[in-house]
């Protein structure tokens, strides 16, 4: 399926399925509707059905670019101590 770019909400879909096992490690396609689930995450999968959204977030803002800034940040307590700044 088609990879999200960014975060957003749904404003028009249809029989949307959503793959989110890349951040939440749920196996099971979740089903999104205007009514129900209406955000969209960056980093997942579209696998069935169409839908247009409305960007809130992109890049280090979108929830999966804090998760990446959080286990980022996490890698920098392991460093050899040196100076990065210059």
């Amino acid at each position: 399926g088609d990879l999200l770019p960014a975060d957003g909400v749904l404003i028009q879909g249809n029989d949307l399925k959503i793959d989110e096992s890349a951040l939440t490690g749920e196996s099971d396609h979740v089903r999104k509707s205007l009514d129900k689930d209406p955000l969209l995450l960056s980093g997942t999968h579209v696998m069935e059905g169409s839908g247009r959204m409305v960007v809130t977030a992109v890049g280090v803002n979108s929830q999966s670019g804090i998760i990446f800034t959080l286990l980022g940040a996490a890698g920098d307590d392991e460093d050899d101590g040196r100076d990065r700044r210059g």
